[in-house]
């Protein structure tokens, strides 16, 4: 009797282990589950970058650059519009003269014999862009702008030749004026400085001796421009 209780006792507690034991794997295997759905949701989710924050030092350049192309920017529009105020100048001038033109049989030209005329023009001082700086732009913004004067100058030497082939005293005043205002944006001296004095000539000057004289000093000082900026 004894030894049949003792085996349903123990029969009682095998079975009782291995109840619990299948209870345990049961739970484990539930939470495996739980887990690989888990990770599959957040393998799911899109992955949002935090946005990067500029440093102080990086927003500082930024600012210091957006002022540079505002001033760049400035510059352009004036001289732009100084030389937009000339042309119509340029235009009603000439308006105003053919108007005045009495309509008169043309007398034959006669040819002369050109006269030697002694020339004596001004030395100008090496060229500065020191204005530019004091604009707020960098010495190689500066010198970018200096170096777009330079085949601006050499693209008007041939029509101010073609001008001046057949005295044509007021064509020749609007190219110079063209490149006048530029140079004067840019700096002063030097090409600059002769470029306000030949327009200033040719404005009432007749002299064609003269304004070739100029013309070759433009040369001169264009040249002396390309080897200061090489």
């Amino acid at each position: 009797m004894i030894g049949y209780i003792i085996i349903s006792v123990f029969v009682l507690i095998l079975i009782l282990f291995v109840y619990i034991e299948y209870k345990n794997e049961k739970k484990y295997q539930e939470e495996r589950r739980q887990k690989r759905q888990n990770v599959k949701k957040e393998e799911k989710k899109p992955v949002i970058k935090p946005k990067k924050v500029p440093s102080a030092k990086e927003l500082e350049e930024k600012e210091v650059q957006e002022k540079r192309a505002e001033q760049k920017k400035r510059l352009e529009e004036q001289r732009l519009q100084e030389q937009r105020l000339e042309e119509q100048r340029l235009e009603e001038k000439r308006l105003q003269e053919k108007k005045l033109e009495p309509e008169l049989t043309p007398k034959p030209v006669v040819t002369e014999k050109p006269k030697t005329i002694a020339i004596s023009l001004g030395k100008y001082p090496k060229f500065d862009h020191s204005r530019l700086l004091e604009m707020g732009l960098s010495e190689e913004e500066a010198k970018e702008f200096v170096a777009e004067l330079i085949p601006q100058i050499e693209t008007q030497i041939p029509l101010i030749k073609e001008a001046m082939a057949i005295s044509d005293f007021h064509n020749m005043e609007r190219l110079i004026h063209s490149i006048k205002g530029s140079s004067t944006t840019v700096g002063t001296g030097g090409v600059s400085d002769l470029l306000v004095d030949y327009n200033t000539y040719l404005k009432t000057g007749t002299e064609l001796a003269i304004a070739e004289a100029y013309l070759e000093q433009l040369k001169h000082y264009c040249e002396e421009l390309k080897e200061q900026y090489a």
